[in-house]
């Protein structure tokens, strides 16, 4: 073999490691557009039926651009009874639920991967076995329990129920943050004078933050889309997928987009926000 030949083999090999590197690349874009394309266009589709005339609705085949906006749906939808009250509910359900199930399920997750006690496999088993019951046979009972204790048709007793439907999620998603935290950093703060809960704080949170961040999201969104639970345990402080459930049956069309459409905005602009520390967690930056 000559020299020649012993360096183009070399140069050979990887010119196929780069297209093959490439080819992945393109692969993992074309499956991300893919992804996106699944989610945005039922999106969009709702957007632009909320946001069209009644006429424009009622065309056939309808158009897949707007060819006449109007905000008479969606301003109907909006000053329908009981839909701005529902909203604000949905807000205080979804905004409780997520304080509450971060408070209690972060500890719980630390601990998970901190400490090692007999029975942690199990237990974290048993987390996952809560999720497996349909929620009706969850909400039927504490319909009767909530009744007794005075809690039911309250946005108390629907942060409750969410808030146990979301906590095995955070429980365990929380758990697989702190385990990736390095123990050595948080012996170093109290090495250097940091109390436990102050090496927490400190230390061990700002690290843990985006995978917080992603349990939050996980807990607000299935807080927000939690319409069975909601339409049973209330009547009259009904949340916003309850009241649009209550109704849909007597609604016209154009009212069902609109509420479909008011379910989503809250639901994006809360992923929008914690978007960064997602982003952080995925080691991206944004750009």
């Amino acid at each position: 073999m000559t020299t020649s030949d012993t360096a183009a083999t070399p140069t050979r090999g990887n010119s196929a490691a780069l297209r093959a590197h490439r080819w992945r690349r393109f692969g993992v874009q074309v499956a991300c557009l893919a992804v996106t394309a699944f989610m945005a266009i039922p999106i969009y589709l709702i957007a632009v039926a909320a946001f069209s005339s009644r006429d424009a609705l009622n065309e056939f085949p309808r158009a897949l651009w707007p060819s006449d906006l109007s905000w008479d749906t969606m301003g109907t939808f909006v000053s329908s009874t009981g839909i701005l009250p529902a909203f604000g509910n949905s807000l205080i359900v979804g905004v409780n639920t997520l304080v509450w199930s971060l408070l209690v399920g972060a500890p719980a997750g630390y601990a998970l991967a901190r400490y090692a006690f007999r029975g942690r496999e199990p237990y974290q088993l048993f987390l996952l076995f809560t999720r497996a019951l349909p929620i009706v046979v969850l909400s039927v009972p504490m319909a009767q329990l909530f009744l007794s204790t005075g809690v039911y048709d309250t946005t108390t007793g629907v942060t409750l129920l969410h808030t146990a439907l979301a906590l095995p999620t955070t429980v365990l998603i929380t758990a697989a943050v702190f385990v990736a935290v390095p123990r050595d950093v948080e012996e170093a703060a109290q090495i250097f004078g940091c109390s436990p809960f102050s090496a927490f704080v400190r230390v061990v949170l700002p690290l843990a933050l985006p995978g917080v961040s992603a349990a939050s999201i996980f807990t607000f969104v299935l807080s927000w889309n939690e319409v069975l639970g909601a339409a049973v345990l209330t009547l009259n402080r009904r949340t916003l997928p309850g009241q649009v459930l209550s109704t849909l049956q007597y609604s016209p069309e154009a009212y069902r987009f609109a509420g479909g459409f008011a379910l989503i905005v809250p639901a994006i602009i809360f992923i929008a926000l914690m978007r960064k520390y997602l982003l952080n967690m995925w080691g991206t930056t944004l750009r």
